[in-house]
């Protein structure tokens, strides 16, 4: 068996969950100060959820950036790992927007942004796997949840 056989499905699942872990850092010191001081709507989950959440859907993020990556060389597979990139991008810096500069007004700019280049990746990523597109609405759920969230807490701190 050729290694990349083995490689490259481990770095497609391993890549997200490190610029995870790596976001996660941003608000690791906030969250027992900063966050916990803020206001925050009724529908605020516990802190205890987010961390297995976050797990499940970067890891169904791998598995679909797999699904792409081995999808036949062309400009819609060039196109769908540029849109996850990008995806990825705003997901790491929404952290140290809301976390890290205590901004919640910008992490809402970002994260209706991460939305949208996430709901473009489904769309594209269909057209190359159905599958690869459909793990991954779990993540838009989610963030579409995580937005409302933020702009509550963004609207209740003002």
């Amino acid at each position: 068996m050729k290694i990349s056989k083995f490689l490259t499905p481990l770095i497609c699942i391993l890549l997200p969950l490190i610029i995870g872990s790596l976001s996660g850092l941003a608000n690791a010191g906030s969250i027992n100060t900063w966050y916990a001081q803020l206001n925050k709507p009724s529908f605020n989950p516990p802190g205890y959820l987010f961390g297995p959440v976050w797990t499940i859907l970067y890891l169904l993020m791998g598995v679909s950036l797999y699904l792409v990556w081995k999808a036949p060389d062309g400009r819609m597979r060039d196109y769908a790992l540029i849109i996850f990139g990008i995806q990825m991008i705003l997901n790491f810096a929404w952290s140290f927007f809301f976390f890290y500069f205590h901004q919640p007004g910008w992490a809402l700019v970002d994260i209706i942004a991460l939305w949208i280049f996430i709901v473009a990746m489904i769309l594209i990523f269909y057209r190359i796997s159905s599958t690869s597109a459909l793990i991954q609405v779990p993540y838009l759920l989610w963030v579409s949840f995580a937005t409302v969230l933020n702009a509550a807490i963004w609207l209740l701190n003002k």
